[in-house]
């Protein structure tokens, strides 16, 4: 309950009112009180800490895009990880150009797609260069042809391949590309109102740089959403020990096929001869029955051998070993 003034107290503030000592707006200040605006239109389902986990996961990811692509290439490829933010699916379908290069990609064992947008100079960049040619893009855009896209198909399987590892830390998924749509219309994963989180990635591509976005749905990353985290990332990683790796590539070098050969002599004849060889003709070639043969491995030679016989099949065996660089 309010204190009760008594009838001096009410007479001193009258007199201290009437003469202007005391301020009655200043008394009715109070302290602002801060209200924070709330968009129900976007609600905010991604915080800056799921963002960032993200941003972390794909500078993952463009690390090893970066380490792959040359290969296939043969051009050096620069990853960039730009920024991520979180806006709704609509907001992302209308800034996208027609004719646009989609991946729809199946997050399985989660719920829903996400979509890898590629940029169509680096398209046109990526076919120029697996057909053979200098990795120049186009100074109009077109539509891509249905060779080009199976090209494409090829590119954006590698990509979708290189996610799995970067998302072990939080989850073991096994993505699949569904298909590629050069028309954003026909790629409506989600319903325009549902909140996404975009990465943006800028890819170099020799000369050529592009930008690559990954649209990554709420509903698709609900199930996980509280692993999203850069403490929980962290924690799960697991310590690589380099021995084991050592291991895993020399089992693998081991079962690598190798070409080998015996090389049982050479000789020179004439193309009217060699057009008129029948059955039973005798070529003479350059070294005796005697002699070591040389043993190729690959296009090495690395053994010396005699001419023999195993089991019924020709095969040699080796009198020395060739150990020079």
């Amino acid at each position: 309950m309010a204190d009760v003034l008594s009838q001096n107290e009410i007479d001193a503030l009258l007199k201290q009112l009437s003469s202007g000592e005391l301020d009655v707006d200043e008394m009715n200040d109070e302290p602002a009180v801060k209200i924070k605006e709330y968009d129900f239109a976007r609600p905010a389902k991604f915080s800056k800490e799921h963002l960032r986990t993200l941003e972390i996961i794909f500078e993952h990811f463009g690390r090893l895009v970066a380490n792959n692509f040359p290969a296939y290439l043969r051009k050096n490829v620069q990853i960039d990880v730009m920024n991520s933010e979180a806006v709704t699916y609509s907001e992302f379908s209308n800034a996208l150009s027609n004719p646009a290069l989609l991946g729809i990609v199946d997050f399985a064992p989660l719920n829903g797609s996400v979509l890898i947008e590629l940029a169509s100079n680096l398209g046109f960049t990526i076919i120029d260069r697996m057909l053979g040619g200098l990795g120049e893009p186009l100074d109009k855009p077109r539509d891509f042809s249905e060779i080009e896209l199976s090209v494409l198909e090829r590119i954006f399987t590698i990509l979708v391949d290189l996610l799995r590892e970067p998302w072990e830390n939080v989850l073991s998924i096994h993505p699949r590309l569904e298909r590629i749509e050069t028309n954003p219309q026909f790629a409506q994963i989600i319903s325009p109102s549902e909140m996404i989180a975009i990465v943006t990635i800028n890819m170099a591509i020799g000369n050529v740089e592009g930008l690559m976005n990954i649209c990554l749905p709420f509903m698709t990353l609900e199930d996980i959403m509280d692993k999203l985290n850069t403490k929980y990332w962290f924690s799960t990683m697991q310590s690589k020990d380099e021995a084991s790796y050592d291991e895993v590539i020399e089992t693998i070098i081991n079962k690598a096929q190798i070409p080998i050969k015996a090389l049982l002599g050479k000789s020179s004849i004439s193309v009217m001869d060699f057009i008129n060889l029948q059955v039973g003709d005798i070529i003479k070639l350059d070294s005796h029955v005697d002699e070591e043969l040389s043993v190729f491995v690959g296009n090495i030679v690395k053994f010396k051998a005699l001419p023999g016989s195993g089991t019924e099949s020709y095969a040699v065996k080796v009198t020395e070993i060739i150990r020079e660089e």
